[in-house]
């Protein structure tokens, strides 16, 4: 090194990498906005090209003069995406913005939920505010060995003596409860639902 040059005096190769360094640091704080455009829609099948995203992700299709509509990724064909809604369609017009918002279906959990009704997306039905959850959990679960699944072998009290005696339920065991119209499965189930011996019970319809 020159004598006369200072150890901390800048070269264009310096200069350059700096440059750089201050543009890469750039894009990164600065967040990026991926929107797509809705193209084509037969029946409940939406066409969106624009943006890119995997099957099962998350998009919200915005249209003026209406709430965003959440549609889910089911499949693709160069670069068109189709998509899935899982609202109300009706004001949705050609070229409204499609924007992904996450990559993978998730419902909140904990303790918040007990007492409430949501819908299958976990969105409060019951006028009651938002659920204050912190933690998620994904729709697609991974996938259980059945052989390592712990084997039935206590019983479970359902509150109604004739199936406890005749069809006795097991802890862990998986049935099916099917009958015409009118001849009381909700009644029945209603009837498991107060009776059951059970910390927690999630009733789905």
């Amino acid at each position: 090194m020159n004598p006369a040059e200072s150890p901390n005096q800048s070269t264009p190769l310096h200069d350059r990498l700096q440059h750089q360094l201050e543009r890469l640091t750039a894009d990164h704080e600065t967040p990026i906005t991926v929107e797509g455009r809705l193209t084509r829609m037969v029946g409940l099948t939406l066409e969106a090209v624009g943006f890119q995203a995997s099957i099962g992700s998350r998009c919200e299709i915005h249209a003026p003069g209406r709430e965003p509509v959440e549609a889910e990724v089911v499949g693709f064909h160069d670069e068109t995406l189709y998509l899935m809604p899982t609202g109300n369609i009706r004001g949705l017009v050609p070229n409204a913005r499609v924007r992904p918002i996450r990559s993978d279906s998730q419902v909140p959990v904990g303790n918040a939920l007990l007492g409430r009704i949501v819908d299958g997306a976990g969105k409060p039905l019951d006028g009651r505010g938002p659920l204050n959850v912190k933690d998620k959990v994904p729709l697609h679960g991974k996938t259980v060995n059945p052989l390592s699944r712990a084997p039935v072998r206590q019983h479970l009290d359902v509150g109604v003596r004739a199936i406890n005696t005749l069809m006795t339920v097991g802890r862990g065991q998986r049935m099916g409860l099917f009958a015409g119209s009118g001849v009381g499965k909700s009644v029945l189930l209603g009837m498991m639902t107060r009776f059951t011996e059970a910390d927690v019970i999630v009733v789905g319809r």
